[in-house]
């Protein structure tokens, strides 16, 4: 017998052809697309205004391959670290962050990751493989309902900032979002959706000729390729030039702002040619930095910078009349700040 498809995988339009295909009325499709996506079923039985006999067929063909919020941490903030398990085992992380004013799904796109980023956790593990479209979706969908429950309102925004990088991601990514954004799925406004990446320029581009709706931010940290490159390898391949080539082009097609996410480091990137760098970078295209404080991961080598660093770098963006924003980390004590998912949930 062969495996049951995901029935996820399936289209309405491929759905309804289904149901015609098997001598059933093609509406049936619709509402089976409402239930999976709009509803959020994670079994047949539950499609209630469909017959028995309709949900069984549905049964003996397909599987719904949803995902399951395995272990939650709280942390004193209020922020919460979801242990997500996937249909075949394997473990993503994500993170509810909720502030007085606002909520945010901070979501995986990737098991584990292959860019090898000296900072981050997630780069110690290898890259076992790309989250499908329904995945990403069933994250967001998870902490909407923790939305809900611990602040009483629905989700106000998502950042593609997890485990993984989603320009490695691409169909599957921007075909979450398509769900997220759709009246049929979430209807959350593209506005409230950042996708973050450490920079791949050909990927930029494409996003740029997709015409996407979501904001884009990138993963910096340097405007020096030496620099840049002992932290983050792919800039060997992805220059700060071929970097800046890119985000012109996706701000002269999308008219949107580019957000920087830069971490200081202790005597990596805090000298005054780090900063000046980093200032004659930002002119060159429409853009606004967020300066993050850093989350250590065991034994890395890197040190959070002195505050006079940090606050130097700010007065000279902001000399220069460049946005400038100061993140501190959220969910630290249970290692769900930026940088630091690596499935410890699971150990």
């Amino acid at each position: 017998m062969s495996e049951k498809k995901d029935i996820r995988s399936l289209s309405k339009e491929d759905l309804r052809e289904f149901f015609l295909e098997h001598d059933q009325k093609a509406f049936r499709g619709n509402q089976v697309y409402e239930w999976l996506w709009h509803k959020g079923a994670h079994d047949f039985d539950s499609m209630t205004n469909i017959s028995k006999e309709t949900r069984q067929f549905l049964e003996d063909h397909f599987v719904i391959n949803h995902i399951e919020v395995d272990d939650m941490q709280q942390s004193s903030d209020g922020t919460i670290k979801n242990a997500i398990k996937l249909h075949d085992g394997l473990i993503v992380e994500s993170v509810f962050i909720p502030t007085p004013t606002r909520t945010t799904a901070c979501v995986s796109s990737q098991v584990g990751c292959s860019l090898n980023c000296t900072f981050c956790a997630t780069a110690r593990l290898k890259k076992m493989r790309n989250l499908n479209p329904d995945e990403i979706y069933d994250q967001v969908v998870a902490i909407d309902r923790q939305s809900r429950v611990y602040k009483g309102h629905k989700l106000n925004n998502i950042v593609f900032m997890g485990m993984g990088e989603p320009l490695l991601n691409y169909k599957n990514v921007l075909k979450s979002i398509e769900m997220i954004t759709s009246d049929e799925g979430l209807g959350m406004s593209p506005r409230r959706i950042t996708l973050s990446t450490v920079g791949l320029h050909k990927m930029i581009m494409k996003l740029a000729d997709d015409e996407v709706k979501f904001n884009l931010a990138v993963s910096l940290h340097s405007a020096i390729n030496e620099v840049r490159s002992k932290m983050m390898p792919i800039n060997d391949k992805s220059t700060l030039e071929d970097l800046l080539h890119s985000l012109q082009y996706w701000y002269a097609k999308t008219n949107k702002v580019i957000t920087f996410e830069y971490v200081v480091w202790k005597g990596i990137n805090d000298k005054k040619k780090d900063i000046d760098a980093l200032v004659a970078y930002c002119k060159k295209v429409p853009s606004k930095v967020n300066l993050i404080e850093y989350n250590a991961i065991e034994e890395d080598g890197f040190e959070q910078a002195d505050p006079a660093a940090i606050a130097y770098y700010q007065r000279e963006l902001e000399r220069n009349q460049i946005t400038v924003n100061i993140r501190h980390s959220r969910g630290k004590d249970i290692d769900a700040a930026c940088g630091q998912l690596a499935n410890k949930t699971t150990v």
